[in-house]
């Protein structure tokens, strides 16, 4: 899938360049998010994931992850988008809510972890209404989370190694 999410009714591709991330708040009501959040939600599952703090010296990298290291679900949405040469595209988003108490230090959004108790209702494996999906865009608890500073080079798609979410040390 491609990670911008592309809504059904785009005209051209280069709309979901704006949709990257899904805020929680008014989700339910944004034309490019409305109907996949009625009907086409999804979980994001990553062992972690980056935010950069500002710094004196610059900007600083942190890897992002439960305290136990488990993988986390992402609130997603996913859309499919058919291109005038009839091609299709299937996209998503992920779901973004005000940072937790650990990820305020470093950004001012984090993404929507769901607990596997959410996951059913978000999935719609189990019956939730709109008022009932959005109670569970919540920051995750910052106790149940951790994060470390990793390298600058995580900052380049020419990097795809395990070694981006080594800690670093010295700052």
């Amino acid at each position: 899938m491609r990670w911008v999410l592309v809504p059904y009714w785009a005209k051209d591709l280069k709309v979901g360049f704006a949709n990257i991330n899904a805020k929680a708040e008014g989700i339910e009501n944004r034309p490019a998010f409305r109907e996949a959040f009625q009907r086409r939600r999804c979980l994001v599952p990553v062992d972690n994931f980056y935010e950069w703090k500002k710094t004196a010296a610059g900007s600083q990298p942190y890897a992002v992850a439960l305290a136990d290291r488990g993988v986390m679900a992402l609130a997603g949405l996913w859309e499919n988008w058919r291109s005038s040469a009839r091609e299709w595209v299937r996209s998503f988003t992920i779901v973004t809510t005000t940072p937790n108490e650990l990820c305020a230090e470093l950004h001012n959004r984090m993404p929507v972890v769901l607990g596997p108790e959410t996951w059913p209702a978000w999935l719609g494996e189990e019956p939730a209404c709109a008022h009932q999906l959005k109670a569970v865009l919540a920051p995750y608890p910052s106790e149940e989370m951790t994060c470390w500073p990793v390298s600058i080079r995580m900052g380049s798609v020419k990097n795809n190694d395990p070694s981006l979410i080594d800690p670093i040390s010295g700052r």
